[in-house]
């Protein structure tokens, strides 16, 4: 057998071994138990990034070590095809977005099978394939029937040159991304799912999620944001109208001196007919961002409308405030304002001069007395800071600066009949005498919002709903409808728009012209693997076989909105009677990036232009601390830019593919799960896949130049160890132990480690010793199996050439054998008055007497011990004995 380690060749020979065979071939069989692998499919950008390489590798081990448990595995690979990358693509290439997409697709397919990865092929699936997205059509026009999904108006970011809605990543400092025009808030009418009817449901499964990390059901349980609080109504001055308003504060609402309405609210619509400024304002907050994230950030502004709100309890008149703070699409587009007690509402009144009338106060402070002061400056009275009831005309604070105090709640104050009360207490009172008054009611909200699935994008799969002359909807029954693909994309609108030939149908009907949201695409692809050939039905019963995935692996960054929009996907298709399970996913692992060092240098205007850590070459001390760093082609300085998310824009990636050529795929394989835990961030090192490389080659090398031994080695159980052997062989089973423990905690990295540990342990193996081919072959055949997760291509070959048997996939996980961890000796160690002076070894099953005569025999510390008296002799099992002498 070769000792030179040639990774190409092994590599190319271990996947026609696999590919001939159908290795990865899933095939139902309910005499076995299954397990379903899946890692987050990619969007096929052209090249796997390290990303990738890192999720579908921890993906990829835990698939494999399932498979050699003896579970039926399923692990399938597919390609989440839509989205505006495509159509960027085509409009800097001038090709279709479909030839952009299928041949970023084969392409990065042949990278994923150079990798080793074991995925079922024959299952793949691409979302922009009619034979898919016809399946999201049918179940859409069952949730029209349903009731389930609607059309109303939206606020959308609208570029006036490109006549195109924006996502907001693509408004860059409030202008369109492309056309650099200013970016307009529009209402157009868009295309929402009821995902607010499941709310609840969403919310009390994530109990149930034991297998999810608790930071992504937090942010779940944030996003669907349920809260207990009040709806209620103020009336307008003059009108007959009201403003219904929610809050979870009631307690505040003897303190509310303003309201505020979103710029787009139709009370602010029709105040500004007739006020050229408050229109203005309007003008200008539709330029604005439209995400909560914007809003956060902004300067927060107003205008007035000129009318006032009447408060629900005392009747009084309150100014009503256009603000650009308030979202239409967030509630009812109306809130109340008690600048008192909420910080946004403190500056904005500080900013227009509105008061601020407090209304609580923190329970220590209600037995505190307040010194009133009469216009001379003298002391006038003294009372306590909360009023009894009846004595609320006057206000004991002046909240001249905000404190955050302010918000806590606490007890009433200044609020007329509810004034003593604890904030709790207020909360009952408030809304049992709104309701008593027919002024509103009690009511559970949700922070989650209706989902908005219409895109009016191109590259998409088209809403299956067709409109009639008469204004009417009814959904399309002749599925797929299927999106023109030989299109080139101008970027100024969507090309569906422009076709007759796709939008125009008989008797004045038109065809709807917008495309899903992708989110759609990606909620439920992974039921679909499940019967990916199935040209009847949207799932048949193989997905009742799968379903749900056992094991999810992804990014953090797909917490709410992918992870959720999934979840209340597979409880649609629940309903529809298409699969039996709950939720979609049973574990979930939410990996780490991967970073890297950044460098640059500034040009003449100030930008930095970042350079790959490839061209860099640094000077570093002792410790490893940067004494300087510089460009390799010029030898001028760079500067360090920190650690950072490998990306483009920092340019500070790792090509998957140069790595590959150079190094082969179990290399990269290796580096990526040894080098971090997979839930903390991998920090690239080139010299740590320099040292990957170096042990494949050492544990190649051992298994080559010692096969002939190996293969004519005998069971350990029918020899005699020696001493040295028995311990080798004890270190052996404590590491498969270990590695065993580590591969169900998924802390590969650990499980990497202890290979190397094993390795080490064979190759200090005594050659003279009659049982050392016994141990070396029993410790291969197990280090071989541990690796072959993570290392598949070297461990196959090494497998089958060792003589161990055909295909390593195929091998029984390997056993621990208790008798071999027995120690027959153990080492303790010897204090004398707590200070290390010496070891002894004693044999496992010595009584206390025997170790104490041991360590009190032991050379050095009887030379410690000398002439003083014994005192006491401290035993701790299987450490040390520490001898108190004075």
């Amino acid at each position: 057998m070769q000792t030179d380690y040639d990774p190409q060749a092994v590599e190319a020979a271990a996947q026609r071994y696999w590919e001939d065979n159908q290795s990865f071939k899933a095939v139902e069989d309910r005499s076995r138990e299954k397990f379903y692998c899946l890692s987050m499919f990619p969007y096929p950008s052209g090249r796997l990034h390290m990303g990738h390489v890192r999720n579908y590798t921890i993906g990829d081990v835990i698939a494999r070590h399932q498979r050699m448990l003896g579970k039926n595995v399923l692990q399938p690979m597919g390609w989440d095809a839509f989205g505006l990358p495509a159509e960027n693509a085509a409009i800097q290439k001038g090709i279709p977005p479909s030839e952009w997409t299928k041949s970023n697709i084969d392409y990065m397919r042949t990278q994923l099978k150079q990798l080793g990865f074991g995925y079922d092929w024959d299952r793949e699936l691409a979302t922009c394939n009619p034979e898919y997205y016809r399946w999201e059509q049918w179940l859409f026009t069952r949730l029209m029937e349903k009731g389930l999904v609607y059309r109303s108006q939206a606020t959308v970011n609208w570029d006036p040159i490109d006549q195109t809605v924006l996502a907001n990543e693509q408004v860059i400092d409030g202008k369109g991304w492309r056309s650099g025009a200013p970016v307009e808030k529009r209402e157009i009418q868009q295309w929402f799912v009821r995902i607010t009817d499941y709310a609840q449901e969403l919310l009390d499964a994530l109990d149930g999620l034991d297998g999810w990390p608790e930071q992504v059901r937090t942010m779940q349980r944030n996003w669907i944001g349920r809260s207990e609080g009040v709806e209620m109504r103020f009336g307008i001055e003059g009108s007959d109208e009201t403003l219904e308003i929610y809050t979870t504060r009631p307690d505040t609402l003897m303190g509310v001196t303003y309201v505020a309405v979103a710029a787009e609210h139709p009370l602010a619509r029709r105040a500004a007919e007739d006020q050229p400024a408050l229109a203005a304002f309007i003008e200008e907050c539709r330029k604005g961002g439209t995400s909560e994230a914007e809003i956060e950030t902004m300067e927060k502004k107003g205008h007035p409308l000129g009318l006032n709100a009447l408060h629900p309890v005392t009747g009084e008149a309150v100014p009503i405030f256009a603000a650009n703070f308030v979202l239409m699409g967030y509630g009812t587009g109306a809130v109340m304002a008690v600048p008192a007690h909420d910080e946004r509402d403190f500056h904005f009144a500080h900013k227009y001069g509105i008061p601020i009338r407090p209304v609580i106060v923190p329970e220590d402070w209600k037995d505190l007395a307040l010194e009133i002061t009469s216009a001379a400056g003298t002391p006038a009275e003294s009372r306590p800071v909360v009023a009894v009831p009846g004595d609320a005309s006057r206000v004991p604070l002046d909240w001249s600066q905000w404190d955050a105090r302010f918000e806590q709640k606490g007890v009433l104050i200044n609020s007329g009949p509810f004034s003593t009360l604890t904030s709790s207490d207020a909360f009952e009172s408030i809304a049992t005498w709104l309701t008593k008054h027919d002024k509103g009611r009690k009511r559970v909200n949700f922070r989650l919002r209706d989902w908005g699935v219409s895109r009016q994008r191109y590259w998409g799969c088209p809403i299956p709903v067709v409109n009639g002359p008469d204004g009417s909807l009814r959904p399309e029954t002749d599925l797929p409808v299927r999106l023109p693909e030989n299109v080139v994309v101008d970027g100024s609108g969507s090309p569906l728009k422009k076709m007759p030939a796709f939008s125009d149908l008989p008797g004045g009907e038109t065809r709807e012209t917008d495309t899903f949201d992708t989110f759609v695409e990606s909620s439920w692809y992974y039921a679909r693997y499940c019967s990916a050939d199935c040209d009847t039905a949207m799932l048949d019963e193989r997905a009742r076989y799968w379903l749900p995935v056992d094991q999810y692996v992804g990014g953090i960054e797909h917490a709410i909105l992918h992870l959720l929009y999934a979840r209340f996907f597979h409880k649609l298709m629940r309903d529809e009677g298409l699969i039996d399970c709950d939720e979609p996913f049973a574990r979930l692992l939410t990996q780490g990036m991967v970073v890297a060092e950044t460098w640059y240098r500034e040009d003449a205007d100030g930008r930095k232009q970042w350079i790959n850590p490839a061209e860099v070459e640094t000077e570093r001390d002792e410790k490893g601390r940067l004494v300087r760093a510089w460009l390799a082609a010029d030898g001028l300085p760079v500067t360090f830019g920190g650690i950072e998310k490998m990306s483009k824009s920092k340019n500070n990636g790792v090509d998957p593919q140069i790595l590959t050529e150079r190094y082969g795929a179990d290399t990269v394989r290796l580096y990526t799960m040894f080098t971090s835990p997979p839930e903390q961030s991998l920090e690239w090192n080139d010299e740590g896949v320099e040292g990957a490389f170096r042990f494949l080659k050492r544990l190649w090398w051992l298994a080559t130049t010692e096969a002939e031994t190996i293969r004519g080695a005998g069971d350990p159980a029918a020899i005699d160890l020696d001493e040295a052997t028995g311990e080798a062989r004890r270190e052996i089973h404590g590491v498969l132990k270990k590695a065993r423990f580590d591969y169900e905690r998924q802390q590969f990295n650990t499980v990497v480690s202890g290979c190397m540990t094993l390795v080490n342990v064979l190759y200090k193996l005594d050659p003279d010793s009659p049982a050392r081919g016994t141990v070396l072959r029993e410790g291969l055949a197990i280090v071989l199996r541990l690796l072959a997760p993570i290392a598949p291509h070297v461990t196959h070959h090494l497998w089958r050439e060792l003589g161990f048997g055909e295909d390593i996939l195929g091998s029984t996980w390997p056993e621990v054998d208790a008798a071999a961890l027995v120690q027959s000796t153990i080492d303790y160690v010897v204090q004398v008055n707590g200070k290390l002076r010496d070891s002894v070894k004693v044999p496992a099953d010595a009584d206390r007497a025997t170790i104490e005569a041991a360590a009190l025999a032991s050379e050095n510390a009887r030379r410690f011990i000398g002439e003083a008296t014994v005192r006491k002799v401290i035993v701790v099992p299987n450490k040390l004995v520490n001898i108190v002498a004075n």
